[in-house]
């Protein structure tokens, strides 16, 4: 079975997938020009045996690599200046991004901004803003995800909060692609179900928004099928039984192809949930988790037509949104998913701003409905209440 499970490929960009590939990451560096990476993760991984290991791969490897943890579950711009400062400091060349969405971006960032003269907000993901940057200061990196959720591995971009505004905000040019990325399995089995439930439906929410979003792109539309089938039928087995190698490289698989397929765009879901990170630091792939079905609703006469396709993909017993609907619902229940926002302390103090938040949000561009900041509001009340069909 594990030979089965190796491969690589270079879509898209050069992916190493297997379990125990984590012991090429000292070639992958070599290859990719860096001899003295920063290895930057997440505080939550810092002193972890799976980041020990990664270290002594480097080190054995004959490389000089350098440590930075200091990363909030919803990044901050303290985290990038800091991790940046460190990177300037130790001379380094290249940067090894090990974690989940929030060590990625950050990872992502230092390595983008480490040549670069403006403000990091000038290269936000605005119009043709991305040719502010100097491609020659941009660091290469090599990505490894420890979580099977975001996807950030083989994203072009990195989200970011801007204490200033209060708001994520989305930093984009094309060489913050990761050159390569190693998937190996073996390092996600030490997640807790919970966190495996919520990583893999914030996969699963990259595809369903990216299916349903505005736009022509028949190559992300299949990606994005492929990928919520792989979620409905490996994420059950990585949450019950966390050292299944299988369902874990196959949930790895999926969220890369989420990330890939959302160059299409994405929707409401994350237009929402991006304020509730930045006001309340709720976990983003649970809000994505919690949120899904509230927007289907809402969404619902714009994408009811997509619906049949994608139910005989998941193998749904009924053929039709409330096939499809109905079977999220059943899913996410059995992931240990709250039903509302509420049931995460998420209040409805700010409702009317979250909704200002979320009509401005980038996501919102490719909503497949028109979702003006009441309607965002709409669905957010909703959503925290538990109330499914006030989102329509």
């Amino acid at each position: 079975m594990t030979a089965t499970l190796k491969g690589a490929w270079n879509y898209p960009t050069r992916v190493l997938a297997g379990p125990g590939r984590i012991a090429e990451l000292a070639d992958a560096c070599r290859g990719a020009g860096i001899l003295k990476p920063l290895f930057v993760t997440d505080k939550g991984l810092e002193t972890s045996a799976i980041a020990a290991r990664a270290m002594a791969v480097l080190r054995d490897g004959g490389l000089s690599p350098g440590f930075y943890a200091e990363i909030r579950s919803n990044p901050v711009e303290a985290n990038l200046t800091d991790g940046l400062a460190l990177y300037r400091a130790g001379g380094h060349d290249g940067v090894v991004a090990f974690g989940g969405g929030s060590a990625m971006d950050v990872a992502k960032l230092i390595a983008f901004m480490s040549g670069q003269k403006r403000p990091v907000w000038d290269f936000e993901d605005v119009g043709d803003w991305y040719t502010r940057a100097d491609p020659a200061g941009i660091a290469p990196v090599i990505a490894v995800p420890t979580t099977a959720g975001t996807g950030s591995e083989v994203g072009r971009a990195a989200v970011l909060t801007d204490g200033a505004t209060s708001t994520k905000k989305i930093i984009f040019h094309p060489k913050m692609l990761p050159v390569l990325v190693i998937e190996d399995p073996e390092l996600t089995v030490g997640l807790p179900p919970h966190v495996t439930a919520w990583t893999g439906l914030d996969a699963f929410t990259h595809c369903f928004e990216a299916y349903s979003a505005l736009g022509f792109h028949p190559l992300a539309d299949g990606i994005a099928l492929e990928g919520m089938r792989l979620v409905k039928d490996y994420l059950p087995r990585a949450f019950a039984k966390g050292d299944d190698i299988e369902a874990r490289a196959k949930m790895l698989a999926a969220a890369t192809m989420g990330a890939t397929a959302f160059q299409k765009g994405l929707g409401a879901t994350h237009s929402i949930a991006h304020p509730l990170g930045v006001l309340y630091d709720t976990p983003h792939g649970l809000a994505n988790a919690v949120i899904l079905p509230y927007v289907m609703v809402y969404n619902r006469p714009a994408i009811e037509d997509r619906m049949p396709l994608l139910a005989r993909v998941l193998d749904l017993p009924r053929a039709d949104f409330d096939g499809v609907l109905d079977w999220l619902l059943g899913f996410r229940k059995a992931l240990g998913i709250p039903a509302s926002l509420g049931e995460v302390q998420v209040p409805l103090a700010r409702a009317a701003e979250i909704g200002v938040m979320a009509e401005h949000d980038p996501s919102t561009g490719t909503n497949p409905r028109p979702a003006a900041a009441a309607d965002m509001e709409k669905i957010f009340r909703a959503a925290q209440s538990g109330d499914l069909a006030a989102a329509g």
